[in-house]
């Protein structure tokens, strides 16, 4: 490879950086918001009940705690407006730029690996002319990446076939799908607690207020209800379980194709096998950004 096709791929790694890093911080824009509206929901219905509670008890304590009862309302006024930060734009815009920063990466390690369709003397010249067909496309979000430099990262150690696979194939399952799917199933399993435990708070606070006829714990059954109705609807935003699946799944994928990588030689065999991994590690993040956005 000549020093202008090292260039070339070099320069498509650093815009690979920067949307990637794009991304990320709009992922985590999403995040934030996302918990802050978990938060601010429960803390407005414990806060809410708190007050009510209180007041019932002792009126000159209860007005002395009427703090919790204005925490509520700012809480339960400020919720709408943290759901904005994570509204169908900002969904769309986040898997927009992730799209890109794989389409890039794509690229690159195809690229380096000299397969199809770079594999002619003027390999340098297709991979630029397909970058800017890329970057092009998306060049209404060229905004989120002002904030952004390059880091500083040497291309992958990527020269044929053989590095193609223990840098690109081996380092998605090790070092992304099987980490992310562990701590997908580690989050599942959080949310699944959590659930469990407001479960049964819900159904002591129950039998309190039936068997013994406590109305303040009927107060808080309804709250406890609200805050688990929360966790619910926070766990199906993040989807754990469904990305969880998805990690696992497209680490056997990859698996399979390079345990069967060796049934066929020769330059075209070669082609096939890098459309294919790049093909399931494409169809993984489309797969999720459709789940995403459908709903």
């Amino acid at each position: 490879m000549g020093v202008s096709g090292e260039s070339t791929a070099q320069w498509l790694w650093d815009r690979q950086s920067v949307w990637s890093q794009a991304a990320d911080h709009a992922k985590r824009a999403i995040g934030r918001a996302r918990t802050a509206g978990l938060v601010l929901g429960a803390l407005g219905a414990c806060a809410g009940t708190a007050a009510a509670q209180v007041m019932a008890w002792n009126d000159g304590v209860g007005k002395a705690l009427a703090f919790l009862a204005f925490l509520a309302a700012v809480a339960v006024g400020l919720a709408p407006l943290a759901a904005r930060a994570e509204g169908p734009r900002q969904v769309r815009d986040w898997t927009r730029l992730r799209s890109l920063s794989e389409e890039l990466k794509s690229e690159v390690y195809t690229y380096l690996a000299r397969v199809a369709p770079y594999r002619e003397a003027d390999a340098s010249e297709v991979l630029l002319d397909r970058a800017e067909r890329v970057l092009e496309d998306a060049s209404d979000l060229v905004g989120h990446t002002i904030a952004h430099t390059p880091r500083r990262r040497d291309l992958p150690s990527v020269t044929d076939l053989g590095s193609y696979v223990d840098v690109r194939v081996a380092g998605q399952i090790e070092g992304y799908y099987r980490p992310r799917a562990a701590h997908m199933g580690r989050r599942t399993g959080q949310v699944r607690r959590a659930e469990l435990a407001l479960a049964g708070a819900a159904a002591v606070l129950g039998a309190l207020s039936v068997v013994f006829g406590a109305e303040w714990a009927t107060a808080w059954v309804a709250m406890v209800t609200t805050v688990a109705a929360a966790v619910t609807a926070h766990a199906a935003a993040a989807r754990y379980a469904y990305q969880e699946l998805e990690f696992s799944r497209t680490a056997a994928e990859l698996e399979r194709l390079t345990v069967h990588r060796g049934r066929a030689a020769g330059p075209a065999a070669d082609d096939a096998f890098v459309g294919r991994c790049e093909r399931v590690i494409s169809a993984q993040n489309e797969g999720w950004m459709a789940k995403w956005l459908s709903e």
